[in-house]
């Protein structure tokens, strides 16, 4: 690991796709849930699901209800739909793959720079999954759904008591880039090649293996103009 100073003192880490090989077990559990609907049904699901990757799971319910069935999801049926999407990933994404690179950050960085997680998964569920994985100690907070990013960018400023140009999001959808900007901190895309769907100019890294070589080369994602 270089001894070069990080640029960053803290970076706040999107979960699926970021740090775990998970965004395809949640693909699969939305295709699941929405099969009895057609096939027509679930391809927009799944379509609509992986380009809003970091929108909270009850959000995504409410939209294919209004979008693609013509109507209202009730709040009964909301939470069994949300109970029965836990139950078919928790332990999938317990057992799933790290992102490569992910862990060995982890192990080589979280006793040097404060590190976070925001997520769009449900705050509790995540907090057992990263308990489950033994990831728990690596992490100064964890936060999920249902805050939105910014807000959760933004508690993550106060605890950490670091100025903006001194905290990093670390994500793979738009959800975590708009939360960046909203929060005025400085952002890295995480995409493999030929599907980066951020904004031309935004630094991206197909997964975590050249973080470290990131963290103390690279310059902040925004300039102070831009933030302000």
């Amino acid at each position: 690991m270089s001894m070069n100073l990080p640029r960053f003192d803290a970076i706040v880490f999107d979960f699926d796709g970021v740090l775990v090989e998970s965004v395809d077990v949640k693909t699969r559990a939305f295709a699941a849930l929405f099969e009895p609907y057609g096939e027509e049904v679930v391809k927009q699901v799944v379509a609509w699901h992986l380009a809003h990757g970091g929108v909270s799971r009850y959000e995504k319910f409410r939209h294919f209800h209004r979008a693609f069935l013509g109507r209202v999801l009730s709040q009964v049926e909301e939470v069994e739909l949300g109970n029965r999407f836990s139950a078919l990933v928790e332990e999938a994404v317990i057992a799933a793959a790290w992102v490569p690179g992910a862990h060995e950050f982890l192990e080589g960085w979280h006793a040097r720079l404060q590190l976070y997680v925001a997520s769009g998964t449900p705050e509790e569920e995540l907090i057992r999954i990263i308990g489950r994985r033994g990831m728990t100690h690596f992490f100064k907070a964890v936060a999920g759904a249902p805050r939105k990013k910014g807000a959760i960018l933004r508690d993550f400023l106060g605890r950490s008591g670091v100025s903006q140009d001194r905290m990093l999001m670390v994500g793979d959808a738009m959800t975590d880039f708009d939360g960046a900007v909203e929060a005025g901190v400085s952002f890295l895309g995480i995409a493999p090649a030929g599907a980066n769907p951020f904004p031309h100019g935004v630094p991206v890294l197909p997964d975590l293996i050249g973080f470290s070589t990131f963290l103390v080369a690279s310059r902040p994602a925004f300039s102070e103009a831009e933030r302000t």
